[in-house]
């Protein structure tokens, strides 16, 4: 019996651990989610931009022993300028309705920001400095982590922010406007190309908070955590519903607890496999994801 009340706590502290780590997912989903929303198009660059944004606010931390504060608004200042640049280099001259060259232009820019990081570091893991030192908070049998805690709370707090910009602003109006009729926007005199500049640089911010969020947590900022999170971001966009923001919310805690349990109960070797086959679940089961309209098979 006793053995069995462990494993279960074992178990529930494991999920509780992923819900909070997956607000990293759920950022970068969001992301994804807002870039697809507006332009109705892919950014396959976009957990590359945060990457290497929070390389630049290592960079700073080690340079100028700067806060792990500034160090995430370095990160995020970084890939924010970062966003704007795919979108001039990726997007912009591109035309609308040509989905296929715009995304090979960022599967083109995912591996140009890519090499440039592992050039820049020769392709080695580096120390990221840790949010809180020896937080941790017990409750009962269970123990929550400070620096998870921590990432979850800025999660929540840039996803009101941005909830708010949207829903709030003119800037969000124009943003909803062009995503759902680009022509009759340009029309009423919205500049769709500042528009998207400036939706590509919110979801850059959004990106460089959850690198440097997920380096923190892991304590280790690697070229290799490029192409995961962009995966990780990618299945959390389609479990949440392509374009739904509270989809991506709920499918990136969803998916960091699924991730963790199985982390726990299969290792780390497996791990990404049963996450994949969760995409499967949901593209077969319900591919629409949990708010976005039904799609037509056929």
């Amino acid at each position: 019996m006793e053995d069995f009340l462990y494993e279960a706590v074992e178990i529930i502290q494991t999920i509780w651990d992923g819900i909070l780590f997956g607000s990293t997912y759920a950022l970068i989903g969001i992301g994804f989610t807002l870039i697809f929303g507006a332009m109705g198009k892919l950014n396959m660059a976009y957990a590359a931009a945060a990457i290497a944004g929070a390389y630049v606010g290592l960079a700073v931390s080690m340079f100028f022993d700067a806060p792990i504060i500034m160090v995430f608004a370095v990160s995020a200042t970084f890939s924010t300028f970062m966003g704007y640049f795919v979108y001039q280099s990726c997007f912009r001259f591109i035309p609308t309705n040509n989905h296929l060259a715009a995304l090979m232009a960022s599967v083109g820019g995912l591996f140009l920001i890519d090499e440039i990081i592992v050039h820049t570091t020769l392709g080695s893991p580096m120390n990221f400095p840790a949010l809180f030192e020896d937080a941790y908070f017990e409750i009962g049998p269970f123990g929550i982590r400070g620096d998870l805690l921590f990432v979850f709370f800025i999660g929540i707090v840039s996803t009101v922010l941005l909830l708010y910009v949207l829903y709030k602003t003119r800037l969000g109006m124009a943003t909803r406007a062009v995503a759902q009729q680009d022509v009759a926007a340009q029309l009423c005199g919205i500049n769709i190309h500042r528009t998207n500049s400036i939706t590509f640089s919110i979801a850059g911010f959004l990106g460089g908070i959850a690198g440097a969020m997920t380096a923190a947590a892991v304590g280790i900022l690697s070229p290799v955590m490029t192409v995961p999170l962009t995966i990780k971001g990618l299945i959390v966009t389609v479990i949440g519903g392509l374009g739904s923001i509270p989809g991506a919310i709920i499918a990136g805690l969803f998916v960091g607890a699924f991730e963790n349990f199985f982390l726990y109960i299969r290792g780390i070797d497996e791990r990404d496999m049963y996450v994949v086959g969760l995409l499967f679940i949901f593209l077969i089961f319900r591919p629409n994801g949990i708010f976005s309209k039904t799609i037509n098979r056929d």
